[in-house]
């Protein structure tokens, strides 16, 4: 090893370094794509009940039916609740006149900063006002709770800079809940049996690595 550390050119660590800050901001670019997708899912699962209680009587027993169904057919998607298909409705109802949902700057954030505004507000440009602030700011959704209860909207006009003051890192919060939300996990059929999966394959992988390293002699047989 010592060896193939001194045989590397010049330049190389840094190197290095670039390309893993490109794979992270790819993968956050991915799993950002990822949410949008799924927001803009639920909020036209939303218009579509709003549309059919229109016409006909689709309460809450229609509801958990819907729930039911949709769950036996995506069995891996916990998000079709019969709470969460309520949520959504309202989502569509609240977002109802403000164009594509997909280029709001609510579908940037996670589904639990959405229910959380949905909860908090009744008054739409309160809504609009902390979902793009949010979304602008990179806000987790403890941040975002905490503005909501010390009514930031009403000191951010007089107070400009303290919206912009941020710990260190602070704005990549939501990214990291989003590649966290067990919903976004769900919405591409990755379960935790997958990640138990792909745990045990880097496992083995080391595993059969390290063996070889020692020379003729050992052997990796099995992989429980």
């Amino acid at each position: 090893m010592a060896q193939l550390e001194r045989d590397l050119p010049a330049g190389y660590p840094e190197a290095l370094a670039s390309l893993k800050d490109q794979v992270r901001d790819a993968q956050h670019r991915a799993q950002r794509v990822v949410n949008t997708a799924m927001i803009e899912l639920y909020w036209s699962i939303g218009r579509t009940i709003l549309a059919r209680q229109e016409t006909a009587p689709w309460g809450s027993k229609v509801l958990g039916r819907l729930a039911s169904d949709l769950r036996a057919e995506f069995p891996h998607m916990k998000g079709f609740s019969p709470r969460n298909l309520t949520y959504m409705r309202t989502f569509a109802s609240a977002w109802a006149d403000s164009g594509p949902i997909a280029q709001q700057p609510v579908a940037q954030l996670g589904w639990g900063h959405i229910t959380v505004l949905l909860d908090k507000f009744r008054d739409s440009e309160l809504r609009y006002w902390y979902a793009a602030k949010a979304a602008q700011h990179g806000w987790s959704r403890a941040v975002l709770e905490h503005h909501i209860l010390t009514r930031l909207h009403t000191r951010a006009g007089a107070a400009p800079n303290n919206l912009e003051a941020r710990l260190p890192g602070e704005g990549t919060d939501l990214a990291q809940e989003v590649a966290k939300d067990p919903l976004v996990l769900d919405f591409l059929g990755l379960t935790e049996e997958a990640d138990e999966r792909a745990m045990e394959e880097a496992m083995t992988l080391r595993m059969s690595q390290t063996l070889a390293e020692f020379g003729p002699g050992f052997a990796f047989v099995g992989r429980q």
